[in-house]
């Protein structure tokens, strides 16, 4: 199970928001930094959101994406306003290893199906939920009450193998992740689930490993690690 430090950005700062929306708080001024930290500590593989790009439709913080993909040694994913082919090209020419798909993905089949189609592997897609229906626009509405299971099912068929799992309502809360809408997803789909949102303790870490044989690949961890709930090393031994 890989351990994935998130490294959210707005406005050139490491950020963290309640619910992806509320209570702003600024951890850093400086993500390289953050990025280099979160590696020295052990981190294989780090998960940054461009903020601004998701609220605004297009990638707004590239050159610090830039910084982190080419200045560190482990690979980098990246999610946040790619709503177009170029878009995607665009954020795997500065090094990043994976792009992450969210709204387009849920608005547009087409543009799925040839994203998936022209970059396999370096895509996935984000599932953000809230009360069971997909998210999209920086969480800000819902999609035509499309279910997050059904959305996942239509994964599944267009090839994909892995997911994001993100439960909007627990993100940025430590309220522990959504664990019995994973088992449901798990079960229902059988693809790989890498779960996002209210990591709260090593209990939950715990809890997601017991998971893996049924399909938990990796688990991002954000507010947790900045609130020094645990360390990464300690969270590492999960993995």
């Amino acid at each position: 199970m890989l351990i994935i430090p998130a490294i959210d950005l707005k406005d050139g700062c490491v950020v963290r928001y309640v619910q992806g929306r509320s209570n702003k708080k600024v951890y850093s001024r400086d993500p390289l930094k953050v990025a280099r930290h979160w590696v020295a500590q052990g981190a294989e593989f780090l998960h940054l959101v461009d903020l601004d790009g998701a609220f605004s439709g297009t990638p707004k913080n590239l050159a610090i994406i830039k910084a982190i993909a080419r200045q560190i040694k482990v690979p980098v994913e990246c999610g946040g306003g790619i709503r177009s082919l170029k878009a995607i090209a665009d954020i795997l020419a500065t090094g990043v290893s994976r792009v992450v798909l969210g709204t387009k993905a849920v608005e547009d089949k087409e543009f799925l199906a040839q994203a998936f189609k022209k970059f396999k592997h370096k895509v996935i897609v984000g599932v953000d939920a809230k009360s069971g229906l997909v998210m999209v626009r920086g969480w800000k509405s819902g999609h035509k009450k499309t279910a997050a299971a059904d959305f996942s099912l239509s994964l599944k068929k267009l090839g994909f193998k892995e997911l994001i799992y993100t439960d909007t309502l627990k993100d940025g809360t430590l309220a522990g992740p959504n664990i019995k809408e994973i088992k449901r997803l798990l079960k229902l789909t059988g693809l790989k689930i890498i779960a996002s949102g209210g990591i709260s303790s090593l209990g939950d870490l715990h809890k997601l490993k017991s998971l893996e044989k049924e399909g938990v690949s990796g688990v991002i961890i954000g507010k947790a690690l900045y609130e020094g709930r645990f360390t990464l090393p300690q969270a590492l031994k999960f993995s």
